[in-house]
């Protein structure tokens, strides 16, 4: 297909290494600055798990937020606080795709380009929104593999919004919510569509009640958003629970009960 005419689906792949370049170092914590909040959430990841490296995608989220891309400067100020070098971090920013390499306008739309939204008519959509975009530097709108959102085809993720089925014409109103600070087309909104399940809308009226109404409340203006990261890394409400997995009781060790 036309996209993926550069060879391959990861950006950069073609980008010759620089085999004559020094080594990477972890940069010197006395010489590095980094701002306070960012240092405080990137330690808070790496508390989460036993191998601080498991923490290098929402550490490079965050860093994403302050700087609006994974530039230099935050690669650079991640890997200080993780005691990784940049070129590990490097290597993983560049793999993927919610992760920015390069400036970018701070409003994220993905139009989802893959096979069900393809077929209803995705190509033109981007197209449209493409159109309706020229020119604004604050709107990155970009084609976007698979979402999960194929019931709703064709659709795009507008700052962690999903919103579907859209039609070309809906691309000007798209943009026009955008800069009007308001959210974006608001009655194709996932979050707003009715559930098979009656007590989500019991659970969503309670959580919108207690503040925790993120999704009701969501939009290309989200308070709860601060700059583009993607739409899985940002902008996600909290699901349930899972239920307590018990390991199977050991010889001996089974209360009592018979084998």
């Amino acid at each position: 297909m036309p996209r993926f005419t550069h060879g391959s689906r990861v950006p950069g792949w073609d980008r010759a290494a620089d085999l004559e370049r020094d080594p990477a170092a972890v940069p010197d914590p006395a010489t590095t600055e980094v701002p306070a909040d960012l240092r405080r959430e990137i330690a808070e990841h790496m508390a989460k798990y036993p191998d601080r490296r498991s923490a290098v995608l929402p550490a490079l989220a965050a860093a994403q937020r302050v700087h609006g891309w994974c530039s230099p400067q935050a690669l650079e100020q991640v890997a200080c606080v993780m005691a990784l070098t940049p070129a590990y971090l490097d290597a993983v920013a560049t793999f993927y795709d919610m992760l920015e390499t390069e400036p970018v306008g701070r409003h994220s739309v993905y139009v989802c380009t893959n096979i069900s939204c393809s077929m209803c008519g995705a190509d033109e959509l981007l197209q449209e929104v493409r159109a309706a975009a020229a020119g604004e530097q604050d709107i990155n709108v970009r084609a976007f593999e698979c979402m999960g959102a194929c019931d709703i085809a064709p659709m795009a993720s507008v700052d962690g919004v999903y919103v579907g089925p859209l039609e070309p014409a809906d691309a000007g109103r798209l943009v026009k919510d955008i800069l009007a600070g308001r959210p974006v087309l608001e009655a194709k909104q996932l979050a707003r569509r009715p559930c098979a399940d009656p007590g989500v809308r019991a659970e969503q009226s309670a959580a919108g009640a207690s503040g925790q109404g993120h999704r009701a409340r969501a939009g290309a203006a989200n308070p709860d958003v601060s700059s583009s990261a993607g739409p899985p890394m940002k902008g996600d409400a909290p699901g349930p629970a899972a239920p307590i997995e018990r390991p199977p009781a050991a010889d001996g060790q089974n209360g009592g009960q018979g084998g």
